[in-house]
């Protein structure tokens, strides 16, 4: 690294980073297989497989499935629960020199609370709630499609820790400025977007979906449009900071998003194909901002000129 580094620094949320660039959640579990490419201390910070209250075994396979410009995934949140992580996952992060970031989820809120509750008493650095999770107790519709659902998990989360609390948003919903405010309302300390869309794919032979789930999540570039008008659409709409995800996969996607106004950036499904993708990122974005004079590459969040309707 060049004496540029310093400009990438960041504090988001009252977190300091070294860099905006996050692998995502559930694209690169503990970073323990990641290591046999690059420290695991050069990236801003890791958002961690996400994990629930009790050990899941997750979905049935088939659960992956390759797709035009991305991929479909129905994992389903297959993790060892919160208790196994706090014990033999979380001490081994915390050596890497990296901010830690914990992804919880739930099918119910009190299981929300629990998980929220224990990473309290941790040195865990933040909390990324996905709120994309089924409902069980409102017919498997997911918290994050309604103002109500987001507004509630965000509430009880916020009552359970002091810890820096981001919302991790889902794009499934009709008006995603009005969720971001919701989460904001009841004190997410940040939001991050997008969570993956809802797809499909058929296989024509016999005729039945390729996933064993029949739906699941689509990520990769073929996103990355959608996300970049969301993650503009809620910076214009919070007052609190943005961390913005969805099919980045190299430097140039992550200066657009953050020019739409992400602060922080994640990424995810393009780690599948190009394992260095979070460290060529970090450098294309060094350099830019050391070939365009900036003091600090936070200059051009939010920096997009729109046209005038």
């Amino acid at each position: 690294m060049t004496d540029n580094t310093s400009k990438l620094s960041v504090n988001f949320a009252g977190v300091e980073f070294k860099n905006p660039v996050i692998p995502a959640s559930g694209a690169f579990g503990y970073g323990r297989e990641y290591e046999n490419f690059y420290p695991l201390s050069v990236l801003g910070g890791i958002s961690v497989k996400g994990t629930t209250g009790q050990r899941r075994n997750g979905n049935k396979p088939p659960r992956i499935a390759e797709t035009s410009g991305g991929m479909l995934n129905s994992v389903g949140l297959q993790n060892p629960g919160i208790d196994y992580f706090i014990e033999n996952e979380l001490p081994y992060l915390k050596t890497k020199g990296t901010v830690i970031i914990a992804n919880i989820a739930g099918s119910t809120a009190g299981e929300y609370r629990e998980v929220a509750e224990k990473l309290d008493k941790t040195d865990i650095d933040m909390i990324e709630v996905n709120i994309s999770c089924p409902n069980v107790k409102a017919g498997g519709a997911a918290f994050g499609i309604s103002c109500e659902g987001a507004a509630e998990i965000t509430k009880i989360c916020r009552a359970a820790t002091k810890k820096p609390l981001m919302v991790k948003l889902s794009p499934n919903v009709t008006n995603i400025a009005d969720i971001a405010r919701a989460a904001e309302a009841e004190g997410a300390d940040a939001v991050s977007l997008i969570n993956t869309l809802l797809g499909m794919k058929i296989d024509i032979k016999t005729r039945r979906p390729i996933l064993k789930n029949n739906v699941g999540g689509l990520s990769g570039p073929a996103v990355f449009p959608v996300a970049v008008r969301m993650v503009w659409q809620v910076s214009n709409a919070v007052k609190i900071p943005v961390c913005g995800m969805g099919g980045i996969s190299c430097w140039e996607d992550a200066a657009e998003m953050m020019m739409a106004g992400a602060k922080i950036i994640q990424v995810g499904a393009a780690l599948f194909s190009n394992p260095m993708a979070p460290v060529e990122i970090i450098k294309g974005l060094e350099n830019y901002a050391g070939d365009n004079n900036l003091n600090n590459l936070q200059e051009i969040v939010g920096s997009v000129k729109v046209w005038e309707q």
